[in-house]
């Protein structure tokens, strides 16, 4: 077994879509419109879903905006460098929500962001995480 996607509603596709790949570097890998149920479907991420996890973002096309909740959490990504991935996604327009730098209690390197929907994105710098094997 493998985890295939994590599925987000978003409020508007396109600029979801651009956020993504503008912003976090990811690739469209899929898009479908499903006029039937009024919902679009698009899948963003790094590589091909055979060899790699996505992100399914969902617009229903009558809502344009969500209440995120208290249990979602975040979506965790490996960076080289957790302090220049906070400066491009700046540079690219992107909110920084949690600068760079050693998490609360440990040394593990950290920062977040913010898609458009408000959705946390968390950076773990690589090298600074140790997995049991």
């Amino acid at each position: 077994m493998r985890i295939l996607h994590t599925m987000l509603r978003v409020g508007n596709l396109q600029r979801s879509i651009d956020f993504y790949q503008r912003v976090l570097g990811m690739r469209l890998l899929r898009q479908q419109d499903y006029p039937d149920g009024r919902f679009s479907l698009a899948f963003v991420g790094y590589g091909s879903e055979n060899e790699h996890s996505a992100l399914e973002l969902t617009h229903n096309w009558d809502t344009d905006k969500y209440e995120l909740g208290n249990a979602y959490g975040h979506i965790a990504l490996e960076v080289d460098d957790a302090y220049a991935a906070c400066e491009q996604v700046r540079q690219a327009g992107g909110k920084v929500v949690r600068e760079a730098g050693p998490m609360k209690h440990g040394t593990i390197v950290i920062a977040f962001v913010e898609d458009p929907d408000g959705y946390k994105i968390e950076f773990i710098q690589k090298g600074t995480i140790s997995y049991p094997a």
